[in-house]
């Protein structure tokens, strides 16, 4: 596969989402998550996207949906659980 900036964002969006599938696993099984640094990531991803041409920005556009779904269900699946 050729590096490029729109294949460096598919791959960190493809980490992050291990990443969260991850902390899925372990709140599911009643862990503590520390979740520090993830606004960091996820705001180093919307950068990198900004970058990319309207066109590699549109093929893109899959990827981070699921990623977005998946911090939105993380996130209500922790404010359920601090209720």
């Amino acid at each position: 596969m050729n590096s490029t900036p729109q294949n460096a964002v598919l791959t960190a969006v493809d980490e992050l989402h291990g990443v969260l599938s991850l902390a899925e696993a372990l709140l599911l099984a009643g862990r503590q998550l520390d979740l520090q640094g993830l606004d960091a990531e996820v705001a180093s991803i919307c950068d990198a996207v900004r970058h990319l041409s309207p066109e590699e920005a549109r093929a893109a556009r899959p990827a981070l949906t699921t990623l977005l779904a998946m911090v939105d269900g993380l996130h209500a699946r922790l404010s359920g659980r601090a209720a």
